[in-house]
């Protein structure tokens, strides 16, 4: 007989049955009462198509979230091998295998180390076998079975956000649509009710409403006001279990914003403005601004203002200020206390944006009516006229009035008002004016030639308050006199051939005048008439501003007469006519049988052979090259052999240098600083010489200040050295003091520029006691005194 192996599998209810089995195709909606064992041996295995093993496992169900204190038993392993003599050894393998599930390797009791949830993880699948021990050979082939987490409702509904935000427009309708809010459960849908959840509304009754199956709030009262409240805030509860009791929940919190529609019209606070407007106000000058109140928002705020009627429609302007939604009332013309002092507008303030659905609130505009008084203040005088045109004849006299101008003060006072020419428009002083009545006439001649128009401005101010004062251009046009002679267009010098035949056209002339003439230039030509019957010419007048010159005779012999000037009378038609005479200069020159020019100059005949004009002007530049480079040549020598300043080394006169041009003598005082003379310390080192024109701009060089007591040849060999290195001290006239003997000296100033005026006052017996360098100084002075004692 064929022996068959086979496992038995127990299941304890855990709590209050600690487990329950099931076949795998069949699930259990309660526990157990009573302990159930079931036997799978091999008379099963057909009915389970599993002939290659002598047992097998059902899907076993394990409750979530096991609170107990002792590890949660799950089953029992069996195997008919088993003789209970320990030979076996059960092991366990796969999901949580030694760390969630562990299994008794002697018994096959598996039990759950620790809580498990659903959520995690719902499903393990774990395989199990049977080996010897002895072997470690599998008595029985491993196999697969799942033990799956039976759920309870632990987790509540939560939403997919903390914080809902929406926004509705004001006045909406009932039922209209807000925000949809979604919460999910993390339980088994497909088990129980723990995951099916329902939507209510905890706060915001009765503005919304709520789906509680859908989670759609809605609006739920008409007619919301945004002006009234802007913001609600709705909490929405979700619970699970069908929103029976015990079901688990969870909540969030909706704000909702109303926005803005256009359902409130513009309001003035008040319905009379009153503003004050100085006469002198300058155009587009803001009077006042005015506001009219809208309770809505942006655009819907937006308030466009004008002005539908008053006295002062076409005095004021109105604008809107984009930023503070203000009406400004501007000037949009001169305002005159004079005239008028009071104007009364009606403004409107109209909203720009409108709803239609609005429309049977009533119109979306308002009005207020606006006052203005204009006040007085002290004006400039007024022109009669904004600018002045005047003409006047160039030769018009001197003093004569060519116009007036009038302005008055247009205060009620009428101050009087005295005129003056604006001098920076009229720097001649061609025209003057009468400071009383503004008449303005000239004060030097006008020349129409030189100027046609003069733009001058005249300045009216109050003689009580000249600051107050205004201006006016005055533009006088000058017209013109027949006051200048025709003359040529320009000089005419022509020539005629020897051979020119007689009635022959050698020149045509044509002529200008400064004038102007409104019909045209006529202009008539004729010869003087100390030339009209001598002259070998004769002048035709062509009649339209030309004339025409020509031959009178047959033949012209330019050693008879080279040149001829021909005198020729222009006149005008205008009134009263001018006249000129001009001259035509006729060369007479020898001419080809073409009639071309081929010389006027009469010696050419009688010098056929010399040269011509071209070879004259080469020899001349030749010979004015050759004697500038023997000037410039004899120069340079000349420099060359220039004599120095001291003539010999060996000359102990230091003070003394020899130059070779002289002086200008004591009246020269511009070659140098006769202060220096006497005080040398007293040297302006910036100055320079007076007498020439540096070549070059030195940087002045300092002197060193001289100590007292300074021993004299130090001091004379440091100004010996400066003079000496100075590129500035040309060797001109000029005076180089070296005898200073210093502030402490006994002898004092060497100098005898300083000395006194009678030179019997000194006596220089002295001199002879000062040492062997002072001895021909003593001897010089010494007979000066002899020759002057006999």
């Amino acid at each position: 007989m064929r022996t068959y192996h086979c496992f038995w599998l127990l299941f304890w209810a855990g709590q209050p049955h600690q487990s329950f089995l099931t076949p795998l195709s069949k699930r259990t909606s309660g526990f157990p009462e009573t302990e159930k064992v079931l036997v799978l041996s091999g008379n099963s295995r057909q009915d389970l198509h599993r002939s290659k093993r002598s047992w097998m496992w059902n899907q076993f169900f394990l409750l979530e979230e096991y609170t107990g204190t002792d590890y949660q038993y799950v089953g029992k392993l069996h195997s008919d091998q088993d003789k209970g003599d320990g030979s076996l050894k059960y092991i366990l393998s796969g999901d949580g295998a030694g760390d969630l599930f562990i299994i008794n390797e002697n018994t096959g009791d598996i039990q759950a180390t620790k809580r498990l949830d659903r959520e995690e993880k719902p499903v393990y699948i774990l395989r199990a076998q049977a080996i010897n021990r002895r072997t470690g050979r599998p008595v029985e082939p491993e196999s697969e079975f799942i033990i799956k987490i039976h759920d309870i409702n632990d987790n509540e509904p939560m939403f997919t956000k903390d914080v809902y935000n929406a926004s509705i427009p004001e006045m909406s309708d009932v039922g209209t649509f807000v925000v949809q809010v979604t919460a999910t459960d993390a339980d088994d849908p497909t088990y129980g009710n723990s995951a099916k959840v329902v939507y209510s509304i905890l706060q915001g009754q009765p503005y919304f409403s709520v789906e509680s199956e859908t989670g759609i709030i809605k609006t739920a009262l008409l007619n919301m006001d945004r002006e009234n409240r802007e913001q609600y805030q709705v909490v929405i509860q979700a619970k699970d279990m069908g929103g029976q009791m015990g079901g688990l929940s969870g909540t969030t919190t909706v704000n909702i914003t109303l926005t803005d529609v256009n359902d409130n019209p513009p309001r003035f606070p008040q319905s009379t403005y009153q503003f004050r407007a100085p006469e002198s106000m300058p155009l587009d000058s803001p009077v006042g601004r005015i506001k009219a109140n809208d309770a809505d928002v942006d655009e819907n705020a937006e308030i466009e203002y004008s002005i539908t009627e008053g006295d002062g429609y076409d005095m004021f302007g109105i604008t809107t200020d984009k930023d503070t939604q203000e009406g400004i009332i501007t000037v949009k013309k001169a305002l005159d206390f004079e005239n008028k002092n009071l104007y009364i507008l009606k403004v409107e303030a109209t909203n720009t944006h409108v709803d239609p659905r609005f429309l049977y609130l009533g119109p979306f505009k308002d009005s207020a009516t606006v006052r203005i008084q204009v006040e007085d203040v002290d004006e400039p005088p007024v022109f009669s006229r904004p600018a002045y045109i005047m003409e006047v004849k160039e030769d018009i006299p001197i003093n004569s009035v060519i116009g007036t101008v009038t302005a008055q003060d247009p205060d009620a006072t009428r101050n009087p008002v005295k005129y003056s020419v604006d001098r920076h428009t009229d720097m001649d002083r061609v025209f003057n004016i009468n400071s009383g009545n503004g008449s303005i006439f000239t004060s030097k001649p006008l020349d129409r030639e030189t100027l046609l128009w003069h733009n001058i401005t005249v300045i009216a101010a109050e003689i009580n308050n000249p600051k107050q004062s205004s201006r006016v251009p005055v533009f006088i046009k000058v017209l013109d006199v027949n006051d200048n002679a025709p003359e040529f267009a320009m000089f005419y010098e022509t020539f005629v051939c020897e051979n020119a035949k007689a009635e022959q056209l050698i020149q045509t002339l044509s002529a200008v005048d400064k004038d102007d003439s409104y019909n045209g230039h006529q202009f008539s030509f004729s010869l003087a008439p100390e030339a009209a019957s001598s002259s070998n010419f004769t002048l035709q007048d062509n009649r339209d501003n030309t004339a025409g010159i020509f031959t009178r005779k047959t033949r012209y012999n330019r050693h008879e007469m080279s040149t001829y000037f021909l005198p020729v009378v222009i006149s005008d038609n205008d009134y009263p006519i001018q006249s000129s005479t001009e001259t035509v200069t006729i060369r007479v020159c020898a001419c080809d049988h073409r009639g071309k020019m081929l010389s006027c100059n009469a010696e050419a005949l009688i010098h056929p052979t010399g040269l011509s004009t071209g070879a004259l002007i080469a020899i001349l530049l030749c010979i004015i090259i050759l004697l500038v480079t023997v000037v410039l040549f004899a120069a340079l020598r000349r420099q060359r052999k220039k004599e120095p300043l001291i003539i010999s080394k060996e000359d102990i006169r230091d003070n003394i240098v020899s130059y070779n041009d002289e002086g200008g003598g004591e009246e020269d005082t511009q070659a140098f600083d006769i202060g220096t003379l006497r005080n040398p310390e007293a040297i302006d080192d910036n100055k320079l010489r007076r007498d020439i024109v540096p070549e070059t701009l030195f940087i002045p060089r300092r002197t060193a200040t001289v100590r007292d007591n300074t021993d004299v040849r130090d001091f004379i060999n440091q100004r010996l050295k400066e003079n000496d290195t100075d590129p500035t001290a040309p060797p001109y006239d000029s005076l180089a003091t070296y005898a200073y003997e210093g502030n402490g000296s006994v002898a004092e100033s060497l100098s005898s520029l300083e000395s006194v005026t009678t030179d019997g006052d000194q006596d220089y017996d002295y001199l002879s006691d000062w040492g062997p360098r002072f001895k021909k100084l003593a001897d010089m002075y010494g007979s000066m005194d002899s020759d002057r004692d006999s």
